[in-house]
């Protein structure tokens, strides 16, 4: 009979599901609590996304659904297993992790940015890892210091 008219998975449909781990960064897990809690808040919803799939009686479609929410729960578990809480700065003399920075580039932009850790930075929504070429070269720096960043040179105008 032919594999087309039997209800068992083929090896092929359980190599589609088979996801490969995220990559986990080689730098500490520095976070922030805002940072530490969005990490909770991820690893619940992987969970109840895996959970929700397991309700799903086709057993391909029950594997194809699990996949994704499977390998974040793994990743999410070993990231919450290595995070290393930062408290916020307690002085806004130099750039720190967990400030927020303004800053002018050499062609009058002006960018606020706050340094986070890596599972948090979203530099739409204004945060930068701590890891980013800008953040460590702001790193240490006061307001008034130039750093270079890249091919260009910023300015620190503000550290809050």
């Amino acid at each position: 009979m032919s594999v087309a008219f039997t209800k068992e998975e083929s090896a092929e449909t359980a190599s589609e599901t088979l996801l490969p781990d995220r990559p986990i960064s080689p730098h500490p897990n520095l976070v922030t609590e805002k940072g530490l809690q969005a990490l909770q808040t991820q690893l619940a919803e992987a969970r109840a996304a895996y959970e929700a799939a397991q309700a799903i009686e086709d057993v391909n479609e029950k594997r194809r659904q699990s996949a994704v929410p499977l390998r974040d729960a793994r990743y999410l578990t070993e990231r919450l297993r290595t995070a290393q809480l930062v408290p916020d700065p307690a002085s806004t003399d130099v750039v720190a992790f967990g400030s927020t920075v303004t800053f002018s580039r050499a062609d009058g932009r002006v960018q606020t940015y706050r340094i986070v850790g890596e599972d948090e930075a979203d530099p739409k929504a204004g945060t930068i890892s701590f890891v980013a070429p800008v953040a460590r070269s702001l790193m240490g720096k006061a307001v008034g210091d130039v750093a270079g960043a890249g091919a260009q040179e910023i300015e620190i105008l503000a550290i809050a």
